[in-house]
């Protein structure tokens, strides 16, 4: 018995330690007016959006650390994003402009620009989801998604537009259709419906909707899928994400777990990083616009 205890003890002393649990942290936007949007690049680095000036902030989630990207041409405003790292581009959706648009990864040079819809014509485009074919835009004031094609790394000058029938058309809520995910190859969508709590999943060729079932998000904003099943949802007031398991046919769902932070103020999109989740903190809950004196995006692990 000595000679197994002596022995247990000595694999112990030559284990490895457990990896230590990363603690909540928050990267500062410095000088950010708000913000809105996170999105990742590569295994650390993240682009987060000043919501009111439409500046572009890059920042390392190792490193802790953010700065002034792109200086935004004045009038524009910066929702939800996605960067397709293989490309090189960056994708922002201009809330209130109506607008959407594409930087360079690289250099934050602009790329190109869409105009969605024209105040005052009700508009908010809210956020983005990329396929192999090119970026998806929500609108969360109008039953219609609007479709970007890249073609060789090349977005088009111009855009389609695809209404939306079913549930996801429902235009009763102050905020419609919000977070956006591409699933089975871009051919289904899933689309967050805030005023409703609810996803649904939409047709991409037709915009025929239905609501997935078991799944109830209250203030749901952005969301993220991670694989082809599991389902992050940022639920903003509620200052948490809730973690779902979807069915093989995306058709209804199971909730896993929810995830929450000290440190949450109102967050809205978020971004994976392997283990860690990068949460865009826009502080809604100082008003609209927010009024915060900083802002940040909150590093947590999933």
């Amino acid at each position: 018995m000595g000679a197994v205890l002596a022995a247990v003890t000595a694999v112990a002393l030559l284990a490895p330690p457990a990896a230590a649990h990363r603690p909540d942290r928050a990267i500062v936007l410095p000088q950010a007016t708000g913000t809105e949007g996170v999105a990742r690049l590569d295994g650390q680095t993240f682009f987060a959006g000043d919501l009111l000036t439409g500046d572009i902030y890059r920042g390392s989630i190792n490193k802790g650390r953010a700065a002034k990207f792109v200086d935004a041409p004045a009038g524009r405003f910066a929702t939800g994003m996605k960067a397709d790292a293989s490309d090189g581009l960056l994708f922002v959706a201009g809330g209130p402009t109506g607008a959407g648009y594409v930087y360079d990864t690289r250099t934050g040079a602009p790329v190109s620009s869409y105009q969605f819809q024209t105040p005052p014509t009700p508009t908010f485009i809210n956020d983005v989801a990329l396929t192999r074919r090119g970026a998806w835009f929500t609108d969360s004031s109008q039953a219609l998604l609007y479709f970007v094609p890249v073609v060789h790394g090349v977005p088009s000058s111009g855009f389609t537009t695809l209404r939306l029938s079913g549930p996801a058309a429902d235009l009763s809520g102050a905020f419609n259709s919000n977070g956006i995910q591409a699933v089975r190859g871009g051919n289904k969508l899933i689309v967050a419906h805030t005023g409703n709590g609810v996803l649904n999943l939409v047709d991409a060729a037709t915009g025929a909707s239905t609501t997935i079932a078991g799944v109830s998000v209250p203030n749901v904003d952005g969301i993220l899928m991670k694989g082809s099943r599991e389902l992050f949802a940022v639920q903003n007031s509620d200052n948490l994400l809730s973690v779902w398991k979807l069915s093989a046919d995306l058709r209804s769902g199971r909730m896993q777990r929810t995830i929450t932070s000290p440190l949450f103020e109102t967050p809205t999109t978020v971004a994976r990083f392997g283990s860690r989740l990068a949460v865009a903190n826009a502080k809604f809950d100082t008003g609209f616009p927010p009024t915060a004196s900083q802002y940040e995006v909150v590093v947590v692990s999933r």
